[in-house]
């Protein structure tokens, strides 16, 4: 077998001097609006705050910019945080294929990358395409036996950070390598960090950002690693999968097809193993025009993580809510969508949603978990208290590739998430020059 490894390097390198396409540059400024979008709310809140206190005497020389206290300062401290921070609030972007969240780490370590560096906006859109296209193609390969103990984000997303900061660094093919050699001896993330409380889970994609910018910037100096750790027999696939990597499926297409162009952009605040059911309800509530009241029984069935990781019918903190198919069904039926405010204490308390939430339950449907994960979807029956039995089946959830967000969507997203937190004036100013701007975003001050 042909080493993947020096093939997605080769590839990688090749956008420093490969034509940008127009559509595939569009691509990446829309992942960049997402990006922005989800990280401006998650930089007021913990556990970044409390790890830009912790980190403050890393403030200063550089000029890398830390969205979360606007501080500028070295490219790893500001890839860390601000790539957590993109983490917080679960409205960042997913890969379907690869079950992987890229924009939190591969934007964070590259638009921290290129601000010290002093690249051009078309040097980070080349390095976004190159990670994005480098860490979903390595997911595919693990998938989807990775995802049982692992957090993806965090383990295939320090390759993403890796090439893109190896990219902006100047790194030829070969030093490429390298900087992923070294990224999948760095690669970590367990799923047990967010199957109850605490705030480890932002802190995979900031771990993935910081390391793989250290792997990248260790290459730029010389510093060599083993060539063959994704396929070896005890190399990276082996050790966090069932086999040492399915490298057929996943380079199939390289150079033709771009994983940056087959964005899930999330439409609603929570984890994406819960859209079609939330969309299925959606639907449902539209044709019959029901209210929380209504509702006798809700029993949703999904794909294998729907019930793995989502079947949660009590939780305590946002963070369980967020992660609880019980809470959010019921947070958009007494509220009417899952958005940031579902997650404030007062909703947390609303005794109507913990009223609803008894009256869901959540089962592994057998169809849906072979289709997983090239599809996500749903059966979602409603019983109502006048004893009609609704029932629908989602195929896809809205912002998936089949059903994707448009421009407009994601401004609109852009405008909602960023707008309280940097003022409207400001969002409306960083949105334009995120969608036609030809500079790279500069400090955007936190009210």
């Amino acid at each position: 077998m042909d080493n993947p490894l020096l093939i997605l390097a080769e590839h990688a390198a090749s956008w420093r001097g490969r034509p940008l396409p127009l559509d595939l540059a569009h691509h990446a400024r829309r992942a960049l609006v997402d990006w922005f979008a989800a990280l401006l709310p998650g930089c007021k809140q913990p556990p970044v705050t409390l790890l830009a206190a912790a980190l403050a005497e890393e403030a200063g020389s550089g000029q890398a910019i830390c969205y979360v206290d606007g501080q500028k300062g070295p490219l790893r401290r500001a890839a860390l945080l601000n790539a957590a921070a993109s983490h917080v609030v679960e409205f960042d972007d997913i890969h379907r294929d690869s079950g992987y969240h890229p924009g939190s780490p591969v934007v964070g370590a590259a638009l921290a990358a290129a601000q010290a560096q002093g690249c051009s906006l078309d040097d980070l859109l080349r390095a976004l395409v190159a990670g994005y296209e480098v860490s979903c193609r390595i997911g595919l390969a693990v998938q989807p036996s990775h995802y049982r103990y692992w957090h993806t984000t965090g383990t295939v997303g320090t390759f993403g950070a890796a090439a893109a900061v190896a990219l902006l660094l100047g790194c030829d093919a070969g030093r490429m390598a390298h900087a992923l050699a070294t990224a999948g001896t760095f690669a970590s993330g367990l799923q047990q960090a967010f199957r109850g409380d605490g705030m480890s889970k932002p802190l995979h994609p900031g771990h993935a950002a910081e390391a793989g910018a250290l792997a990248a910037m260790a290459a730029a100096a010389g510093v060599t690693g083993a060539l063959d750790v994704l396929h070896g027999p005890v190399g990276f696939a082996a050790a966090t999968s069932e086999d040492t990597g399915k490298w057929d499926r996943a380079l199939a297409g390289l150079g033709e097809d771009h994983a940056i162009a087959s964005m899930t952009f999330k439409n609603h605040g929570c984890c994406g193993h819960i859209f079609a059911g939330l969309d299925a309800l959606d639907t449902l509530r539209a044709q019959h025009g029901f209210g929380w009241q209504d509702v006798e029984a809700i029993h949703l069935g999904g794909y294998g993580p729907t019930k793995t990781v989502c079947d949660r019918p009590e939780v305590r903190t946002a963070q369980e809510a967020r992660f609880s198919a019980q809470y959010c069904l019921g947070a958009l039926l007494v509220l009417g969508g899952v958005r940031l405010a579902a997650f404030e204490p007062a909703a947390l308390e609303d005794p109507r949603i913990r009223q609803v939430m008894a009256r869901v339950t959540v089962s592994l449907a057998p169809d849906l978990a072979e289709a997983y994960p090239g599809r996500r979807a749903a059966h979602l029956s409603v019983r109502l208290r006048d004893g009609r039995l609704l029932e629908h089946y989602q195929p896809t959830r809205k912002g998936d590739p089949d059903a994707p967000l448009s421009d407009e969507d994601l401004s609109a997203k852009f405008r909602e998430l960023a707008a309280p937190v940097i003022g409207g004036n400001a969002a409306e100013y960083l949105l334009a020059a995120l969608w036609h701007g030809d500079t790279l975003p500069g400090v955007v001050p936190l009210r």
